[in-house]
């Protein structure tokens, strides 16, 4: 966690280890267990498993940028409990991140090329929102996690009825993305524009169907 005594060249060293972890792996964790370790692995067909790893790839992305949102925040987060919120919420992302990236390598795919690119542009976009102030940048937070919960159902109504392994990671991931909205509304997020709704729902169309091919 981050200190308000910490200086300001000792943050720009932290955010850049925080970059380095989170694109090419090995992230501070929260210690929860995998949610499919107790999951057998199921009989797909080879469209269902190339589907699923495309799936997993998407929601590995969306994590990337997840990290990308926190931690921009976090560094420009005017309130001592927000910058603590959003990095508890960034540790817990962390967790999605890592077990996408483990579900990937079961099914034998590889993440996205782009995620650097996501990763930069949710990271200036969450700085932006931060300065623009704590409502807003939890309000952001909040509209973001929303988004991320539709895309999950859908999710999960597309994978394959015996892929238990997938289909634990996805649901936990959706309580956890649940919280993390609830937590930014009950900490002062404020309701965004419909217009930045709309151009965040666009933004991400074009995210998630890039990503699920590249």
């Amino acid at each position: 966690m981050l200190s308000r005594h910490v200086k300001p060249v000792d943050k720009l060293i932290i955010q850049a280890d925080s970059i380095l972890r989170t694109i090419f792996g090995n992230p501070p964790l929260s210690g929860r267990p995998y949610p499919a370790a107790a999951c057998s692995e199921a009989e797909l067909s080879e469209q269902e498993k190339r589907h699923t790893a495309r799936l997993m790839r998407v929601n590995h992305s969306g994590e990337v940028s997840a990290q990308g949102l926190y931690q921009g925040q976090a560094l420009t987060a005017k309130l001592p409990n927000v910058r603590l919120k959003m990095e508890q919420a960034a540790i817990e992302e962390n967790d999605h991140l890592v077990w996408c990236a483990q579900r990937l390598n079961d099914l034998g795919a590889r993440k996205s090329l782009l995620n650097p690119v996501w990763y930069i542009g949710s990271f200036l976009i969450g700085t932006t929102a931060g300065m623009l102030g704590d409502k807003w940048s939890l309000g952001f937070v909040a509209e973001t996690e929303h988004q991320v919960v539709r895309h999950l159902n859908k999710h999960l109504a597309s994978l394959a009825e015996n892929d238990e392994r997938s289909r634990a990671i996805l649901e936990q991931m959706r309580i956890d993305e649940t919280k993390h909205a609830t937590t930014a509304l009950h900490h002062g997020g404020s309701e965004l524009p419909v217009a930045v709704k709309k151009l965040m729902r666009l933004m991400s169309k074009i995210m998630t169907g890039t990503t699920y091919w590249v």
